[in-house]
């Protein structure tokens, strides 16, 4: 049985994902399990929550999250929040 190929789109998620965890390497101890965590539950609360064929939002978290993700990298962010809109 072959393994399952990733679509491009699967794969600029998990690389995305990826790139919030070399991040928040970069970033003081305890910020970074505090950056994982956070990362980790959105991640994972929009796997659960947004239908894999609604590719228009799944482009625009993408898009959101590499402004996000650049956002992090610079030096002068020394923390992650997030917000909830309903």
């Amino acid at each position: 049985m072959a393994p399952h190929k990733l679509s491009g789109m699967q794969k600029q998620v998990l690389g995305l994902y990826r790139g919030f965890l070399r991040a928040a390497k970069l970033k003081d101890p305890e910020e970074r399990l505090r950056i994982v965590s956070v990362v980790s539950s959105e991640f994972h609360r929009n796997a659960k929550n947004v239908d894999r064929k609604n590719f228009h939002y799944i482009e625009y978290l993408l898009h959101r999250g590499k402004r996000q993700l650049e956002q992090l990298k610079r030096s002068t962010t020394v923390s992650l929040t997030t917000i909830n809109v309903r």
